[in-house]
């Protein structure tokens, strides 16, 4: 094995790991939107399910929810 080989397989590793960190650091970065986005889906489908488990398509008249309406 040459320098040369030595060289190039260490930049070529530590290419992958600044890529593996900048991967990680974006994903972590997010990870607040991603905690406050479920939190959100969990209470839509919390308040959902105590309100009779009407869907929209069902004819709520939740104002924040347009459906087709009763009748």
């Amino acid at each position: 094995m040459k320098w040369d080989d030595i060289t190039l397989f260490l930049l070529a590793l530590f290419g992958c790991v600044m890529l593996l960190l900048a991967q990680v650091s974006e994903v972590l970065s997010k990870l607040p939107q991603i905690i406050r986005a479920w939190r959100a889906v969990r209470h839509e489908l919390n308040r959902g399910s105590e309100s009779g488990g009407r869907h929209p398509e069902s004819g709520s008249t939740d104002p924040e929810m347009p459906g087709r309406g009763p009748g």
